[in-house]
């Protein structure tokens, strides 16, 4: 089974698309408040700022730990106010009236205001945002601040999910500069020192609002090895794994006592994406007979073994209107041919697959080649680097057929947006969507996404390979450490080590 290293520039979306003081990032110290928590993981921010493209692993170690939203998205999918104190929203759901916490100040001691929060969702929403959250935001008319606790916001029309949008944007001090190196924040922690290919250091707040972190602070040590990472933790250089990448490792750790193996709940899905405006991805037959021609079941078990699940949509079980759809273009050769000859290429034909450099990308894309030629399809791999798939993948829209992991829960409705970086356009599931995202109620809005998740899947919009096991493994010691991961985050702040 090959050993797994996912790099910190994975295409997160709650990162990409998502002042220093002294920081200690020795050795893993003693326990109880004092202790410094020790934190391995693959995920390095390519900068600080989630609106700037600072990738998974600035959502990994600042989001909930050095910055705080209106409102936050716990480990287990709900939605809790934060730095909101109370929400009012109006009778037609269009004006949103929130009151702030009193007493919370930033890292740099200025007390929060609601010009604060009007200029952060200002930066998500801004020309040059790189924010994952800037589409669903667009939806803002108006923010206005009657006073410094207060902020209102008008809406063009009703979103049922923008409170839950609006745990994704970091309230960040208005007058702050170049957050792409330095912080200020009002979360639990301050930012400590990156030592980039190396380490991140966060330090307890002494000035935080709420109830202080547990621990004395945080320090993230990052690997580009999954065997040194599991190395670091054999030695205590780290407490805890935020995501073990290395399936053949974790024997050593399930069968010692000092180590605990968590398998939670992932929302990370591995994409074959298809930029289904161009041909022959723009025919929903040859997207089909693809999907049909890979067996995915197989890819999984040959990266993950036990560990992980296939999944028929970009839906996880985790999301409110999840269904099964593995059934749906499910692992069949014979279909595949038939809908090759349906699409007028009885004979096959060659695309190019554009393969991000790091694990399991490769190993995923050498399988998927080896399927495909089976049913008559000739696969070029053209292996890029992360950043290289950012501007030719993302931003250009300049390739045939990708593969990327995507994080969020809940983001199905990307398939609504035709302006998205795999173009796909469905009339009826936009609107669906929409609809959706206006309805009254939870119970419409779940109806109304499965319906357009189902045609989504039956018209293979992606090859959705499998969701990703989400494995922490810390040492017995710990306690009070996040094991779903979801979206990326990991708070640190109720870590406790005995």
């Amino acid at each position: 089974m090959k050993r797994l290293l996912m790099a910190a520039a994975a295409f997160g979306l709650a990162g990409v698309l998502a002042a220093c003081g002294g920081g200690d990032s020795g050795s893993a110290s003693g326990g109880g408040a004092s202790a410094t928590i020790q934190v391995g993981s693959v995920y390095e921010p390519q900068n600080l700022d989630n609106t700037a493209g600072g990738g998974q692993g600035v959502t990994e170690a600042l989001n909930g730990n050095v910055y705080e939203g209106l409102f936050k998205l716990t480990d287990t999918g709900t939605v809790e106010p934060l730095l909101a104190q109370e929400q009012k929203v109006s009778d037609d759901g269009l004006t949103y009236t929130f009151t702030l916490r009193p007493g919370v100040k930033f890292h740099s001691g200025k007390a929060l205001t609601s010009a604060d929060v009007k200029a952060s969702i200002e930066r998500v929403t801004a020309e040059n945002s790189k924010s994952a959250r800037k589409s669903n935001l667009e939806v803002v008319q108006t923010i206005t601040t009657p006073d410094a606790s207060t902020v209102v916001v008008k809406l063009k029309q009703r979103s049922i999910s923008f409170v839950y949008n609006l745990s994704y944007v970091w309230v960040v001090n208005a007058e702050a500069k170049d957050l792409t190196t330095t912080e200020d924040g009002t979360g639990p922690y301050r930012l400590g020192e990156w030592k980039r290919g190396s380490t991140l250091s966060l330090t307890k707040f002494d000035g935080y609002w709420g109830t202080a972190a547990k621990n004395a602070g945080v320090v993230f040590h990052y690997y580009s090895d999954a065997t040194a990472l599991n190395n670091a933790l054999l030695t205590n250089a780290v407490d805890v794994v935020t995501s073990e990448q290395s399936p053949d490792a974790l024997a050593q750790f399930d069968n010692n006592s000092a180590y605990k193996v968590n398998n939670g709940k992932s929302t990370t899905k591995l994409l074959l994406a298809f930029n289904d405006k161009v041909a022959p991805f723009n025919k929903v037959e040859v997207r089909q007979a693809v999907s049909s021609a890979i067996d995915d079941k197989k890819l999984l078990t040959s990266i993950w073994g036990d560990y992980g699940t296939p999944i028929g949509s970009m839906v996880p079980p985790s999301d409110p209107w999840y269904e099964d759809l593995t059934s749906v273009n499910a692992y069949d050769p014979a279909i595949a041919k038939q809908k090759l000859a349906a699409a007028g290429l009885p004979n096959g034909f060659t695309f190019t697959l554009d393969t991000p450099n790091y694990d399991p990308h490769p190993t995923a894309a050498t399988f998927i080649k080896s399927e495909l030629a089976k049913v008559g399809i000739t696969v070029n791999i053209n292996t890029i680097t992360a950043d290289e798939w950012y501007t030719k993948v993302y931003q250009k829209r300049d390739f045939q057929a990708t593969m990327q992991e995507h994080v969020n829960d809940r983001d199905v409705v990307w398939y609504g947006d035709p302006g998205f970086y795999w173009g796909y356009s469905n009339p009826q599931v936009t609107a669906e969507i929409n609809q959706a995202e206006q309805a009254k109620t939870t119970d419409e809005q779940t109806a109304l996404l499965k319906k357009a998740n189902r045609t989504i899947a039956e018209e293979a919009a992606s090859d959705w390979l499998y969701l990703y096991p989400q494995i922490v493994v810390a040492s017995s010691k710990l306690s009070g450490y996040p094991v779903n991961g979801l979206n990326a985050q990991f708070f640190a702040y109720d870590i406790v080590k005995n």
